[in-house]
């Protein structure tokens, strides 16, 4: 399976960007474009979103696998990348380092944990949202929209659940693939703790960017992240949510700077 990428930059160390579910590559572009003066930025669109192949299931390690292997087509062992992951991303980018921590030098985790978040949350509700819309009744994007309205109230949720909505021709289709996430969703809100045991600690820098107004790092899940990590420097970004890079592009930008000096 070979994941879909977008580079800019042609110089310097690689910073690899893995977004989050119902995410692309692209969600990274503000920050990647930011830091290409300095190095090669590479987006990627991970299994089952954007332009990437789709499986029969989600599976974190398969997913850390495909980067990996990603990883060492595009820099190889002598060029380690800092990889960069939020949410989902954030999950997958900490198993490929306990993985294959000789083609990682550097990771950054934006406001996610190495823990099983036990459920769906508001997830559920998005994918039953997506896969209700009428695709044949659809003239314009703006009609799907209006669709969407009273499932998913929050304006910002339902632009960034759209840029899944492809046109072609006269049709249009999801470019995400609803059937596996929906289903596997417990997968994505777990981690695979059975699957890393006897895998030793990634012993790089680890810089863990948090949300000032996320639920998803909380102080009881600092411990399994220094016994993962223990080289781990946790920043709370104030002023953002659960989508620190989009909120507060300008702070990320700064940190990954700092990380990769």
């Amino acid at each position: 399976m070979t994941l879909h990428t977008t580079t800019y930059g042609e110089n310097g160390s690689p910073i690899v960007f893995c977004h989050g579910l119902f995410g692309q590559g692209r969600n990274w572009t503000a920050v990647a474009k930011a830091l290409a003066d300095d190095h090669r930025t590479v987006l990627v669109d991970l299994p089952h979103h954007g332009r990437s192949p789709w499986s029969e299931s989600f599976d974190y390690v398969e997913v850390a696998d495909q980067l990996a292997a990603l990883l060492a087509d595009l820099f190889g062992e002598d060029d380690p990348v800092t990889l960069v992951g939020h949410s989902m991303g954030g999950k997958a980018a900490m198993v490929t380092a306990l993985r294959s921590p000789e083609l990682v030098g550097r990771l950054c985790v934006v406001d996610i944990a190495p823990v099983d978040y036990g459920g769906s949350g508001e997830f559920a509700g998005y994918v039953e949202a997506m896969e209700a819309l009428d695709l044949d009744a659809l003239q314009r994007r703006t009609d799907a929209d209006e669709a969407l309205r009273a499932s998913v109230p929050n304006r910002t949720v339902r632009e960034f659940l759209l840029q899944n909505l492809r046109r072609e021709g006269d049709s249009w289709r999801w470019q995400v693939n609803l059937e596996v996430l929906g289903r596997d969703l417990d997968a994505l809100s777990g981690w695979p703790a059975d699957r890393l045991d006897g895998v030793a600690p990634f012993e790089g820098p680890v810089l863990w960017l948090a949300g000032g107004d996320s639920d998803y790092v909380r102080g009881e899940q600092d411990a399994e992240m220094r016994r993962l990590f223990p080289r781990v420097r946790k920043v709370v970004v104030k002023g953002a949510g659960h989508w620190v890079h989009a909120q507060r592009p300008e702070v990320v930008v700064e940190a990954l700077r700092q990380l990769t000096a």
